[in-house]
């Protein structure tokens, strides 16, 4: 497994790394990590009903994504939560530590990123880095130059939500 450190310096990425006690969702990075920069977000990893194809989705960390709108936006017939053990194959992530990071294990091409475009817009993002103990915070051109060291075009849309209404 390649350390993300190590791919950083190498493509000449910049961040800011914080640790923080492990957190497993979203309110707990919240409430156990330290005041920092950037937009938090919220890392999906979904299938599709045959499992042929993977979307890495990327929003922000308040955002409950409608999987049945976002599904027709794919061209998908069903979207489902990946299993851990596709997590690990893919991302080299365990449930928790999911992240836009993994995408440089992902050599094979197999995942495809999309990003909310108010996740695209931000200044600086907030990614664990494969592991839940620790942030970093990526400027806007540090994530660009990550996906492009990673060949992946990520697929910028308005990720749709769930409202109240809409559970």
């Amino acid at each position: 497994m390649r350390d993300v450190m190590v791919f950083l310096a190498e493509h000449e990425i910049p961040y800011e790394r914080y640790e923080h006690p492990a957190v497993f969702t979203c309110e707990e990075a919240e409430r156990l990590s330290p005041p920092m920069p950037g937009t938090s977000t919220k890392n999906l990893l979904l299938r599709d009903r045959k499992g042929t194809k993977n979307f890495l989705i990327v929003v922000g960390y308040d955002t409950a994504v409608d999987l049945k709108t976002l599904k027709d936006l794919l061209q998908v017939d069903k979207l489902s939560f990946a299993s851990p053990e596709r997590l690990k194959r893919l991302l080299q992530v365990e449930p928790g530590a999911v992240t836009l990071l993994g995408l440089m294990h992902d050599t094979e091409g197999k995942t495809d990123i999309v990003l909310d475009e108010a996740i695209w817009n931000a200044e600086a993002l907030q990614c664990h880095p494969l592991v839940n103990t620790a942030t970093l915070v990526i400027p806007h051109e540090g994530i660009v130059k990550f996906l492009e060291a990673t060949h992946h075009t990520p697929r910028i849309l308005r990720v749709p939500a769930r409202s109240e209404k809409n559970p």
